[in-house]
């Protein structure tokens, strides 16, 4: 029979920087673990009679899918609340939120808006807060990512990933990444969609490089990724992004100036014949549907650490 453990010291994943470089190389091998786990049809019920909120101020769908299939395999249960049921959308204080839920459940995943809005629901909760999507990082992506390479490629120390798209959520938590598992992003956008320089002061050139062309930004890569050119939010904008990025397009061409065994990736859901070619996206280097699996097998890993600690 399972044993629940005794609560641990509470702790958020707000964002990537939250985990030092030894909790994240050991949530990516606990991730592993579990996969390996799940395809074997292994029970595995750590977070028994544990309870997971589910906050949605932005709809999704792999998201939901991941946390909530991956929470039950745990042995836990899920509650989901949107804006339209709860009274997040009627104006009630997120912290008041944050106070009531939290006094309910063990564990709370919010897909927000701003980053400022998660950090106040953390504040003021009394369990650990994950972040599922704010419009500044994207941590649960970006493990999911990193698990992907490591499968296919073994560690990423070293490596080149190229970000071919604009400043976003994805691009700012791949900085991080960087930094953290000492690899070099290349990053490129058009001028008008370029990093915020105050949001990547004091990172080095190791980590992070920037550049007007895209194919020179992918030479040599390791991994190529992108994400649509619109985002949600920004629909106002469809027309003006698509032809300001129209030569940032992965394509056929653009994979063949990476190195041969080269990876693709795209966090979803995707436009093909926009930000990405039908040929790449389904093509042999793409590990999309590998990445978006991997979703539910980081993410689970991640809800292990915080309400267990290390196994």
């Amino acid at each position: 029979m399972n044993q629940i453990s005794k609560p641990i010291a509470k702790r958020h994943f707000l964002q990537l920087k939250d985990f030092t470089t030894e909790e994240i190389l050991y949530i990516l091998d606990r991730a592993i673990i579990l996969k390996k786990k799940f395809k074997n049809y292994e029970p595995h019920t750590p977070l028994l009679d544990r309870t997971l909120a589910m906050v949605f101020e932005k709809a999704s769908t792999r998201t939901r899918v991941s946390f909530e299939a991956g929470m039950y395999q745990m042995g836990g249960f899920v509650i989901n609340l949107t804006s339209s049921d709860s009274q997040l959308g009627r104006s009630e204080p997120i912290e008041d939120t944050a106070r009531v839920v939290s006094r309910m459940v063990d564990i709370v995943m919010i897909r927000t808006f701003e980053q400022t809005r998660l950090e106040n629901f953390a504040e003021h909760s009394r369990v650990p807060v994950i972040n599922g999507l704010t419009n500044e990082y994207h941590p649960c992506q970006i493990l999911a990512d990193l698990l992907t390479f490591i499968e296919y490629r073994g560690p990423i120390q070293g490596k080149t990933v190229t970000w071919i798209g604009d400043e976003n959520n994805m691009s700012y938590t791949w900085i991080q990444a960087a930094e953290l598992l000492d690899f070099t992003l290349h990053f490129s956008a058009p001028k008008d969609y370029q990093l915020k320089p105050e949001r990547i002061a004091g990172v080095s050139d190791k980590h992070l490089k920037v550049f007007d062309d895209p194919m020179e930004a992918a030479h040599n890569s390791d991994l190529i990724t992108t994400d649509v050119w619109t985002s949600m939010g920004y629909e106002e904008e469809n027309a003006k992004r698509k032809t300001a990025f129209e030569k940032w397009q992965v394509n056929e061409e653009m994979m063949k100036v990476a190195n041969s065994d080269a990876l693709f990736m795209h966090c979803l859901p995707a436009h093909r014949g926009e930000e990405v070619t039908a040929g790449v996206i389904d093509g042999p280097q793409s590990v999309v549907w590998d990445e978006a699996e991997n979703r539910m097998h980081v993410q689970k890993a991640v809800m292990e650490f915080l309400l267990t600690g290390k196994q």
